[in-house]
This record gives C-alpha cells, sequence and structure tokens, in this order.
C-alpha cells in the first residue's frame, strides 16, 4: 500500500483526475496532510463525497513503522524506523535552544557505503537508496515528535544515515516536498545537506537551485590523514572539495558555509591541524563546526577511536578562533542513549 508521502503533488493531482475527482483538491489534503505530521483533518476539509474513503482504501497512514524510540534526558528523541522491506533507519529530533523549536536530522539511505573508519553506520554496509516518499515519512514522524511536546520542527539536515549525494535524485525530490510551500513549508534555507565531500554532487546539488545550505564532512585539514578517516579522500583532495563549495556558495546566494569536524584523539586534533584548517579557510565565509566524538567501538580498520580530551578540543577551538575562524562546538545530544549515527541500529534486533 501507497503512503501520500510517496506523491508529489502534481502525481496526486493526476492521481485525484484517474479517479474522477477535481484535482484541486489535491493541494488542500497534502497542505492538511503535512500540516498534520501525516494525519488528515477531515472535518475541517470540505470535499466530495466518496473522495475520503477513496483515499483511506488506497493510502496506509504510515509505510515506515517505529522499531525502537529512545528519549535522551536532554529531551533528544531517536526513532529507528522499520521499512516494508524489514530494513531499518534512523531519523532524530534535537531540541533547538529556544523552547519553541527543534531541529531534525534523517537518513538518505539504508547504511552508507563511504566506509568513514569512525562512523557506526558504515560498519553494516550499504543496502539500498530510500525513496523520497521514506525520506519524507521521517520529516513527517520528527514533526509529529515536535508536536508532542509542543515545539515546531524548525530545521532538517541530511546528516543521518547514507551518503545525500549518492541519492541525489530522491533527496531533491524529498526536499522539494519538506520545502515547498504547498505541501511541508520548511523551506529551503531550513534544510542542510551533509557531505562527505563528492564533488560532482555538489555541483548537481547547486545546479538543482533548491536554496539549501550545505554542509561538508571534512574531519582532516589534509589529505593523507583524510583518506585514513574517509575512503571518499582518495578520490577528491581538500582543495578540490573545497573549490567545488566555493562554487556552490557561489550560486546559492554566498550564505556562510558549514564544515563537520568531529575531533579524535591523537588522530586529527593537534594544534598544527587546527592551524592547517584555519589556513585553508582563510578568506572563506564558512564556519566550523567541532564535534565531540561518540565512541562506536571497534572501527573497519580495527582500531578504536577516542573523543579528544577536553583540554585538546579546547585548545584547537582556540586556536582556530586566534585566526579568526568562526567556531564553536555542536551542543552533544542524547550522550545516555544510543546517539551516534547508526548506533541504535546496529544494536536493535531490527536490521
Amino acid at each position: 500500500m501507497k503512503a501520500l508521502s510517496d506523491h508529489s503533488l502534481a502525481e496526486f493531482e493526476q492521481q485525484l483526475a484517474e479517479w474522477g475527482f477535481k484535482p484541486s483538491h489535491a493541494a488542500r489534503l497534502l497542505r492538511s496532510f503535512y500540516a498534520g505530521a501525516g494525519q488528515i483533518a477531515w472535518a475541517e476539509l470540505k470535499v466530495p463525497g466518496g473522495l475520503r474513503e477513496r483515499v483511506e482504501s488506497e493510502y496506509g497512514v504510515w509505510r515506515a513503522q517505529v522499531a525502537a524510540r529512545q528519549v535522551a534526558t536532554d529531551g533528544t528523541s531517536k526513532l529507528l524506523l522499520r521499512l516494508t522491506d524489514g530494513k531499518s533507519v534512523e531519523a532524530v529530533m534535537m531540541p533547538d535552544h529556544r523552547e519553541d523549536r527543534v531541529a531534525g536530522c534523517i537518513s538518505s539511505q539504508v547504511g552508507c557505503a563511504m566506509g568513514c573508519d569512525f562512523c557506526a553506520t558504515t560498519q553494516s554496509g550499504f543496502e539500498r537508496n530510500l525513496t523520497a516518499g521514506e525520506m519524507v515519512e521521517q520529516f513527517l514522524y520528527l514533526r509529529r515528535e515536535a508536536q508532542a511536546v509542543g515545539r515546531r520542527l524548525q530545521t532538517v539536515v541530511f546528516m543521518g544515515m547514507g551518503e545525500p549525494l549518492l541519492n541525489l535524485d530522491n533527496v531533491l525530490n524529498a526536499i522539494r516536498r519538506m520545502a515547498g510551500n504547498e505541501l511541508g513549508g520548511l523551506g529551503g534555507r531550513q534544510i542542510t545537506v551533509s557531505t562527505v565531500g563528492l564533488v560532482p554532487g555538489i555541483e548537481a546539488l547547486a545546479d538543482a537551485r533548491l536554496g539549501v545550505n550545505l554542509a561538508i564532512s571534512l574531519h582532516a585539514p589534509d589529505d593523507a590523514t583524510r583518506a585514513r578517516l574517509l575512503p571518499a579522500g582518495r578520490r577528491f583532495g581538500v582543495e578540490e572539495i573545497m573549490a567545488a563549495a566555493d562554487r556552490f556558495q557561489a550560486r546559492n546566494g554566498d550564505r556562510p558555509m558549514s564544515i563537520q569536524y568531529c575531533l579524535l584523539q591523537g588522530v586529527n586534533d593537534s594544534p598544527e591541524q587546527a592551524r592547517q584548517l584555519a589556513a585553508l579557510l582563510e578568506h572563506r565565509r564558512m564556519h566550523v563546526n567541532l564535534l565531540h566524538y561518540n565512541p562506536t567501538g571497534s572501527s573497519l580498520s580495527g582500531r578504536r577511536y577516542e573523543a579528544s580530551s577536553p583540554a585538546a578540543a579546547q585548545a584547537f577551538m582556540a586556536e582556530l578562533r586566534s585566526r579568526r575562524v568562526v567556531t564553536h562546538f555542536r551542543r552533544p545530544r542524547g550522550r545516555d542513549i544510543d546517539a551516534a549515527c547508526g548506533q541504535l541500529r546496529q544494536r536493535s534486533q531490527f536490521k
């Protein structure tokens, strides 16, 4: 059975026409569906007789089901969603510093092919791409989680399981449904796509001109260190990635861009590496998100990574700031649950 999240507005208009109803009803139904986080407020809509019955008979409320749910003491909510083929993905709701807002993190693939050595998701390998509808359902589940605690889902980042730029067509279609005023209404500027630095994908995302933000998961300022941590670094060098990011930025309003940098003890957290990163970002309108590492056990290479010590982490940030790089630590979320991407799925029986 399909879900309404599987349809764009044009597709649902066509469906109504095939059923013999006016296509103009499609926009009102889908707006209600998105605003209600997956539920249509039928009592508030004036629709012709038989339309509600036809929609409810043809479409299920959800195709993905919650297989596991964890809530941290800080309010972070992590969902493991079981898909119709039995595979599972993670979606996370994180409270904002403002009491009326939350941020969401959604997945774009089942598993991941990037092989990043410190990431839990990559340990299960790549299984398949998610459809646009499956990504939209994550968005709706997180919107429902936010509504349940009296908050609003304000921003969404494609930073969960998978590499979004390897599933770009479906990601773009999901963004259009989530961001467009006629459906999800979130707005392109409230959406961030995070990548390990796949240059052709960055170019294609820029070509789409959806007004979204780009985040680069850099994690090292030099090619040698980065290639050990992220195998994709062997294909695209740091300078090549940054040049692609520059072009994306120039074509999307020159808004500041995020550099994600997970600090790993004795790997990428030295003062010299901070200076190298500062030199790389000189004259660029980019800010650095320093990430606290959540240990995930033995990596693909057999190494057990550890988070940088508080002293080393603070020294790294101080070195960047002394060189006029806008830097802050992303507040750690869900430290008392399986917070790292892929951990809940890894430990669950639903795989």
